[in-house]
């Protein structure tokens, strides 16, 4: 885990904070922290107010759900916890005794609204956690984090939850991990948080994401949890209940680094898992090369146009050659890559023109 500051260690490591999306009732609230298990969650979370992409969706019950959260607080004994997006919710947070307040990753992109907030808790003894922006882009992330310390706040955490991309993969939100490794490596004094729920975007890869975090020396977790998470107003798919999360949570097992062998360990898990992700970009890559190559082949069907082109063919193949080389790998790996993925093209037009003919994009 990294190297944190003494308010990590008052709440206890690894930090796990849980609880619904959304504040919907007062009584949905409660009954969630009534069924969340205190020996493993230390703070409770709920959002107030939503920044939804799409209108008419649920926005959140407003600053009345700060009360709720309140109420937990004193009943239960968890810390609070509630996303802020401007100098207003951060006043009304504050005024609700929040011990944690986070920047979402919509508002993360906007270093004005960050320097707003910022100021608004200079000097606080609050804990403040800064989500990645929306977007991959390490600066903007790690520039809120400068803001919020240049107002003299002392207790920060990064919260990794992924970020958006226009081509779905089995993540709501791809992790991209090299990009909060990069993090943990540029500021190592902050603690690093992992949201499973919003990589995910689904129930069933929690467990997985959660432990792959704490495989990468993450310092906790923020979890969704409702106690009816199909009838959730926002996010259900990715929220689960009280008692899978201490399913889940008894499971996990924690990595540590107090050794060489520890060390390497640590670090060969976080190239394994940089693999495992490139490997996925790269057939997802050649899945979206299929389709336009499809696209060819009936545009082809269309205007009765032969399938095989030897000079398009030459000309692909050249290029990809020329651009290995300057990569460092062999044209004979170029060579055997591209006949490959070919065949398959060929493959895949061959079923549109129904002709045994050999392709060529």
């Amino acid at each position: 885990m990294s190297n944190t500051d003494n308010w990590m260690r008052t709440i206890g490591k690894p930090l796990i904070i849980a609880g619904p999306c959304s504040a919907e009732t007062e009584e949905q609230m409660m009954e969630t922290a009534a069924r969340i298990d205190p020996s493993y969650v230390q703070a409770f979370r709920a959002g107030i107010w939503k920044p939804r992409t799409k209108p008419n969706s649920f926005e959140g019950v407003g600053a009345i759900g700060l009360k709720w959260l309140l109420r937990v607080k004193q009943e239960f004994g968890f810390k609070t916890a509630v996303e802020v997006a401007n100098s207003k919710h951060v006043k009304l947070a504050l005024d609700h005794d929040v011990d944690i307040l986070w920047i979402g990753a919509r508002t993360t992109v906007n270093p004005f609204t960050v320097q707003e907030i910022a100021e608004a808790l200079r000097d606080t003894d609050k804990t403040v956690m800064v989500k990645n922006p929306v977007n991959p882009d390490l600066e903007l992330w790690i520039g809120a984090v400068e803001r919020l310390q240049g107002q003299n706040i002392k207790n920060i955490a990064a919260v990794h939850r992924g970020f958006s991309t226009y081509k779905k993969t089995k993540y709501r939100n791809n992790p991209q991990w090299q990009i909060a490794f990069d993090f943990m490596n540029r500021m190592p004094d902050i603690p690093m948080i992992c949201d499973p729920s919003h990589i995910c975007g689904n129930r069933e890869g929690i467990a997985e994401t959660a432990q792959l975090a704490f495989n990468f020396e993450y310092d906790g977790l923020i979890i969704e949890t409702h106690c009816n998470p199909d009838c959730a107003l926002s996010d259900a798919k990715q929220q689960i209940t009280p008692e899978r999360l201490t399913e889940i949570l008894k499971e996990l097992e924690l990595r540590k680094s107090d050794d060489e062998d520890a060390v390497y360990h640590s670090n060969l898990t976080r190239l394994r898992g940089e693999i495992d992700e490139t490997d996925q970009m790269i057939i997802d890559s050649i899945s979206q090369r299929m389709i336009i190559s499809a696209q060819i082949g009936e545009l082809k069907k269309e205007h009765n146009v032969a399938i095989f082109q030897a000079e398009r063919w030459n000309q692909i193949r050249q290029k990809a050659v020329e651009r290995g080389a300057k990569l460092g790998l062999s044209e004979e790996f170029i060579d055997k890559l591209l006949k490959a993925i070919h065949q398959e093209s060929i493959n895949h037009q061959n079923l549109i023109m129904n002709k045994n003919h050999i392709s060529s994009e």
